[in-house]
């Protein structure tokens, strides 16, 4: 077809989609058995086994704040990828998913907002904001060749972008008793790998690892939520724009990472975060004001915000859409997106620290609107997803070229 140039996908992208897919089934199956425990004779002794102190910390406390700061720094790396190698690093391919995130993060928070305004639930306007990126990417590989390979790259950018919202969200409305002394030493220590980086072109990841760990303890006693180290040391490391370059520190950490992170760090966070025990007043609490936040914001604020912004952008043409790609597509994308569950959950608990109750219908109402996401968006696509076009290879994407936009 005139006009068209194929984009050839890169192996770690590749690599990424099979990673998430299964992750997604290994998620799903730690968090069956963390409920199943949770709700049985030793579910007193499983719950208090997290909530153990091990050193200072609390076992779940080490697991979200320690362990996720490295599933933080593989969400930085893929980010930056995205930023200056992949689809966010053209302004007019980027333009249709940071605008469909945005609309996705804005209409799920003022649902939420308006049901919660000026109640003791109003911290949790940020939970219906995320899609975890694991769960969304693993449901829609499970259709394979029946969507677009440019769909799944429009969900990874839009989810990347998503996250990107969150931990800005996270780092500005979720940290307390701020101190200024241990934020500027932890800044610091960035500034200081970057000189590394840009100045002396240290390639070993050695001096990059040892001052995250440092900066991610002085994140820890500065207030801000110490993950947020995970995210600025992966801007901090070398990274090339060739594709694939596994020499390069940066797509060698993240290459190494993947696997790690899907079938250790996020299963154990799923154990640690999912064990509640669900009492015989949980369906009557999923008519709280929080609950129907967080239900509404997921289930159709998600889809709203994306499928409404994406088509704002389109139609007073800023950008347009890939050839094999159309509305329903899209639809299906904002659906998927409804799918909270890691990322909600992990700002469950920081919006409602001490707060057991609230916290734990909080995580029902993630958990069903995460389900009837999954669901209603897998359903969709597979009925609706099918290409615009012929070419419905994983290998290659198909868009228009810059002449025929104009």
């Amino acid at each position: 077809m005139a006009g068209k140039r194929s984009v050839k996908l890169t192996d770690s992208f590749k690599d990424f989609l099979e990673n998430e897919r299964a992750g997604a089934i290994v998620l799903i199956i730690c968090t069956v058995v963390s409920l199943a425990v949770a709700n049985s004779a030793v579910g007193s002794r499983y719950i208090s086994f997290w909530h153990g102190y091990l050193g200072p910390l609390s076992v779940e406390h080490w697991v979200n704040d320690g362990l996720m700061a490295i599933f933080f720094l593989l969400i930085g790396l893929e980010l930056e990828r995205e930023l200056l190698a992949g689809e966010l690093s053209d302004l007019k391919r980027a333009l249709l998913p940071v605008i469909a995130a945005l609309g996705g993060i804005v209409v799920p928070a003022s649902i939420h907002y308006v049901l919660n305004n000026g109640t003791a639930t109003q911290p949790g306007v940020g939970i219906p904001m995320a899609t975890d990126i694991a769960f969304a990417i693993g449901v829609l590989a499970l259709l394979g060749n029946r969507v677009p390979a440019s769909l799944k790259v429009f969900l990874v950018a839009l989810a990347v972008m998503d996250d990107l919202g969150a931990i800005l969200v996270i780092a500005i409305f979720y940290s307390s008793d701020l101190s200024f002394a241990y934020l500027l030493g932890s800044l610091g220590i960035a500034a200081l790998l970057l000189i590394l980086n840009h100045v002396f072109r240290v390639m070993s990841l050695i001096p990059y690892l040892i001052g995250g760990s440092l900066m991610w303890y002085l994140m820890l006693k500065s207030g801000v939520h110490a993950t947020i180290a995970g995210v600025i040391l992966a801007f901090t490391i070398p990274f090339t724009h060739k594709r694939d370059d596994l020499d390069a520190p940066s797509q060698r950490l993240e290459h190494f990472l993947h696997k790690p992170v899907a079938f250790l760090i996020l299963p154990v966070f799923a154990l640690a975060n999912t064990g509640l025990v669900i009492g015989s007043e949980w369906a009557a609490e999923l008519g709280s004001s929080n609950s129907l936040g967080i239900l509404l914001g997921l289930g159709a604020g998600k889809p709203i915000g994306i499928l409404a912004a994406s088509f704002f952008v389109v139609i007073i043409g800023l950008c347009r859409l890939p050839l094999d790609l159309n509305w329903k597509h899209i639809l299906g994308a904002g659906m998927l997106g409804g799918i909270g569950f890691t990322m909600s959950i992990f700002i469950t608990n920081l919006a409602f620290t001490g707060k057991q109750e609230i916290i734990d219908s909080s995580k029902m109402a993630i958990f069903l609107a995460s389900l009837v996401s999954a669901v209603v968006g897998l359903t969709f696509l597979k009925l609706f997803g099918a290409p615009n076009v012929d070419d419905t290879d994983l290998e290659t994407m198909d868009f228009d070229d810059e002449e025929a936009t104009a």
